[in-house]
């Protein structure tokens, strides 16, 4: 028995925890002799620390003899050592009780378990923190695992799922197919998502559904089959691309009515030009009437090409710092007029800051044309409440809409409490000529012209509507710092009943030899002398030739390889004095709305003859 003793890792101590016998397994556990060990006290020989007080391990051992446990000793060498221990109560004959304490070195045991949980903790750090989602699954399809982020995205907590088939977080009809999936792989080995990323759609707990990137992977754990899948919501990245493709496919959109515009444009300043030199050759009378109301078709179709160059942003802005809050109150009254009484109008300035560089009427107009939506939207009337105010977008925000760019923004928000629009209304409401109303009730032209010149702004349009809810239009445009310069007088003679007149000579350059007749026509009707020129090489050729050509009308865009921009420069180095005024049916003026020729004005076609004649005058008369 003595020999089994010192064998084991046993030792012996009075109920006061003197020491009378020490094993050699202890000499070997605990670094400390036999000699060394018997006589001291156990508890402070090996520095004992017990999961809980010692007075209550000493209760145990009297009510039921015995107490097992975890406790940590001290190594002679000062580590300490795990030790798994049973203590066991006896009588001695002497009628003294002592313990027989029997102990197990488990420090390399607990030594793995704390390496495995900090591998545990590890990898559940990880999975908790990365975006994609986690799902481990058995080969019946049974829920084994569900990440944090699976819990966010399919918005149910991972006891919900766990111990359920996986097929509850999918729509049919991938939900009754998907066990078929997993027996057709085991069974036949061919694999259809196993190894690859596929798209696929998910459910969430409130039966809403969501495009998915899901890639799934497979392992053996003692003996079975388990498949990992790691899933990333497609749903802001799907909606970037379509955002996207809209934002091309309106800009592809925009360059074409720009150029119909333009085309367009030519074509009323022949009409319009020709119409009004008629008219200075009629007597009063039925004819002339006649002729008027062909003048104002004419001015109608000059607004139409207006509007369609606001949807391609090649409108002509004049923008002028602006106070928004100002602004839009002040124009609260005409709009109250223009909505009637069935519907309430509330405007609600909050905070400061709110300049910005805008074309004040032009922005009027985008008011407008959304105010009359809206009232349109309510025959039964309802209200519309305008809010302005000062946000900033952060690159965050920038990143979920490819064409906006982050900064300070004022905003100003429009909600109505309308009839509200479907999605597929919501997604075509900005496209040019497309509208939901009768026809000859609109030309659907009034939303793209105000996207078209929020964009030429350098803002940004957001457009928010749900059927029965009402509509919410918001446009973002950029805020300036800085008091608002102060604004010269205005001298305009714009009252006078004849066109101003001249007699010096005039150089027109335009391509479309109907347009530069009646230019010429004009020109030469006002007393100027008149050269004329089809291309930029002959412009350049008669400049040469004649000295006394004090200005030059040219149009800006013309084939030859000559533009109208490039002809003024070349012009300048030959002519430093000459004026240069230049017109097009597009309304970007291109170099001469950008300083670069300097002192150079323009035209946007079609034009009067008034406006031809008091812009001649301005430039020569300030040479």
């Amino acid at each position: 028995m003595v020999h089994v003793l010192d064998g084991a890792d046993i030792l012996v101590h009075r109920f006061d925890g003197t020491i009378t016998h020490w094993s050699i397994g202890c000499e070997n556990m605990y670094g400390w002799a036999r000699e060394e060990a018997v006589g001291e006290k156990v508890y402070d020989l090996l520095a004992t620390k017990f999961p809980e007080p010692a007075e209550n391990i000493r209760d145990q051992l009297r009510s039921r003899g015995f107490w097992q446990g975890e406790i940590i000793h001290r190594h002679k060498s000062g580590h300490d050592i795990h030790v798994a221990s049973r203590c066991v109560l006896v009588k001695l004959p002497d009628g003294e009780f002592a313990v027989i304490q029997t102990n197990s070195d488990v420090s390399a045991l607990r030594g793995a378990q704390e390496a495995v949980k900090a591998r545990e903790a590890h990898l559940s750090s990880i999975l908790d923190t990365v975006p994609d989602a986690m799902v481990v699954i058995d080969h019946k399809g049974t829920v084994l695992s569900f990440s944090k982020a699976a819990e966010k995205l399919f918005g149910m907590p991972s006891d919900q799922i766990c111990g359920r088939n996986v097929s509850n977080l999918m729509p049919n009809p991938y939900r009754d197919a998907h066990d078929g999936y997993i027996d057709h792989y085991l069974e036949t080995g061919e694999k259809r998502i196993i190894g690859y990323g596929r798209v696929v759609t998910g459910q969430r707990a409130d039966g809403s559904q969501f495009p998915m990137e899901l890639h799934v992977g497979e392992a053996t754990v003692n003996g079975e089959r388990i498949f990992t899948g790691f899933v990333r919501d497609l749903t802001s990245r799907f909606k970037i691309e379509e955002d996207l493709r809209q934002a091309q496919k309106m800009e592809a959109v925009g360059q074409l009515t720009g150029g119909l515009a333009h085309d367009f444009n030519n074509l009323l300043t022949v009409i319009s030009g020709n119409l009004e030199m008629i008219e200075d050759k009629l007597p009063p009378g039925s004819l002339r009437d006649i002729l008027k109301e062909a003048q104002a078709a004419a001015q109608d179709g000059a607004i139409l090409t207006g509007q369609l160059l606001a949807f391609g942003r090649r409108q002509p802005l004049n923008p002028k710092h602006a106070d928004l809050g100002q602004l839009v109150s002040g124009f609260s009254d005409l709009l109250r007029r223009t909505l009637g009484e069935d519907i309430r109008l509330s405007t609600v300035i909050d905070g400061s800051g709110l300049d910005v560089l805008v074309d004040s009427s032009q922005l009027q107009n985008a008011i407008l044309n959304i105010a009359l939506n809206a009232r349109d939207a309510m025959p039964k009337g309802g209200s519309l409440t305008t809010t302005i105010s000062r946000v900033h977008l952060d690159a965050d925000y920038a990143k979920m809409y490819p064409e906006v760019r982050s900064g300070n923004f004022v905003l100003i928000t429009m909600t109505d409490t309308g009839a509200g629009m479907t999605e597929e209304v919501r997604k075509r409401a900005i496209e040019p000529f497309f509208t939901t109303k009768e026809v000859g009730s609109g030309t659907g032209l009034g939303l793209s012209m105000v996207y078209g010149f929020v964009k030429q702004s350098g803002g940004h349009l957001q457009l928010y509507s749900e059927v029965g809810r009402g509509t919410t239009v918001r446009i973002y445009l950029p805020a300036v710092a800085g008091p608002k310069p102060r604004e010269p007088a205005s001298d305009h003679g714009a009252g006078e009943s004849q066109l101003p007149r001249g007699d010096e000579m005039v150089l027109v350059v335009e391509d479309d030899a109907r347009v530069r007749r009646v230019a010429v026509a004009r020109l030469a009707s006002m007393g100027y002398t008149v050269l004329e020129a089809e291309n930029g090489h002959r412009a350049l050729d008669l400049l040469r030739e004649n000295s006394d050509i004090a200005l030059l009308f040219t149009d800006i865009v013309m084939p030859g390889g000559i533009t109208g921009d490039e002809l003024a420069l070349e012009v300048r180095l030959l002519r430093p004095d000459i004026a240069v005024l230049f017109t097009s049916g597009y309304s970007e003026p291109g170099l001469a709305g950008k300083g670069i020729v300097p002192g150079a004005q323009w035209l946007r076609k079609p034009y009067t003859a008034r406006e031809l004649a008091l812009k001649i005058r301005e430039l020569l008369d300030t040479k």
